[in-house]
């Protein structure tokens, strides 16, 4: 039977702080009441102290990211980044399906969509294949609004004031 009787489909999106901090704060949760999550990342290829942490959660959690080191800027796109967006949503379908998580995460989904390294159709394939029992979480800027329209929930993070707005940069442990 599985963990949860009715999953929903949520998507953390907006200019704001946050959206991987809040995904990641619900496989907490739900690592907390033994679910199993599964989190790809997508262009995320660098240690992190996220990723450090769930670590220390296995066996309850399980994480792959399907990205190079650095940033994919608008426009600049290489072939590596689409194909690594591409093998990160195939295995995201493979995990979603196969039945075995309670939670799966697509970090960084919505940018990936955005910046054209996957297309809003094929994500909305991946999320019509969820299956009823799975959460499903999808995270980045620029949610489309085909994504938002599927989703159960949506959450806008909203920048009123940023550090970086003061000259002050990403903190190791505070936002990476």
């Amino acid at each position: 039977m599985p963990a949860l009787e009715q999953g929903l489909v949520q998507v953390y999106t907006g200019e704001g702080k946050g959206k991987t901090t809040a995904a990641l704060g619900l496989i907490l949760r739900a690592t907390g009441w033994q679910l199993r999550s599964y989190l790809v990342q997508f262009m995320k290829h660098q240690p992190t102290g996220e990723i450090a942490a769930l670590r220390l959660l296995a066996p309850y959690v399980t994480f792959e990211q399907f990205g190079r080191p650095g940033f994919v800027l608008p426009g600049k796109a290489t072939p590596e980044d689409i194909s690594l967006a591409h093998q990160g949503l195939q295995r995201a379908r493979e995990v979603l399906v196969g039945g075995e998580y309670d939670l799966v995460v697509l970090d960084e989904v919505n940018t990936a969509v955005s910046l054209g390294l996957l297309t809003e159709q094929e994500v909305l394939d991946v999320i019509a294949a969820r299956p009823r029992h799975v959460e499903l979480v999808l995270t980045g800027r620029g949610a489309s609004a085909g994504i938002l329209r599927a989703a159960d929930l949506v959450t806008r993070m909203l920048d009123e004031k940023h550090p970086l707005q003061q000259g002050i940069g990403a903190r190791r442990g505070i936002e990476y």
